[in-house]
């Protein structure tokens, strides 16, 4: 399950990657926002996050206007690695070699078509599994263990 989240500024896109997602037959949980009316990002990014690091959902997208405030929420939850890809073959490497579960997308900078390949890499994209890139990682996470 994909965990889908977005702010006033991406809730078009949300709802137009929510179609994506149930045509090609990919469940997904809806963590908001609910419609177009101002909204606060880190409450619906940090809701979404947690349903990742918590196992409920495998992976997640959010989205708001420009993709970055939303992702900087979101990798304040433990164990999230959200990614800003504005273009497939950042999606590609992120998967490959961050192993990212999260990725954020700019609603008002990413057109559909290029949203939905976007999302389609990085749901396609398994984590690569080299030894380099997973020390990467360990890193990271341990970083954020010890509070640095």
């Amino acid at each position: 399950m994909i965990a889908l989240a977005s702010d006033h500024g991406g809730y078009n896109l949300k709802t137009a990657v929510a179609e994506h997602l149930t045509a090609r037959g990919i469940s997904y949980k809806d963590y908001g926002c609910y419609g177009r009316q101002s909204c606060d990002y880190p409450d619906f990014a940090k809701a979404a996050a947690a349903a990742v690091s918590d196992g409920e959902c495998e992976k997640g997208i959010l989205i708001c206007t420009t993709g970055i405030g939303i992702s900087i929420a979101a990798n304040k939850v433990s164990g999230i690695r959200c990614a800003f890809c504005t273009e497939p073959y950042l999606a590609k490497m992120t998967r490959a070699h961050n192993d990212a579960n999260m990725l954020a997308l700019g609603g008002g900078i990413t057109g559909v078509d290029l949203a939905y390949a976007i999302v389609d890499t990085f749901l396609e994209t398994p984590f690569s599994g080299e030894a380099k890139h997973q020390r990467r990682i360990d890193k990271i996470e341990q970083d954020i263990i010890a509070g640095i």
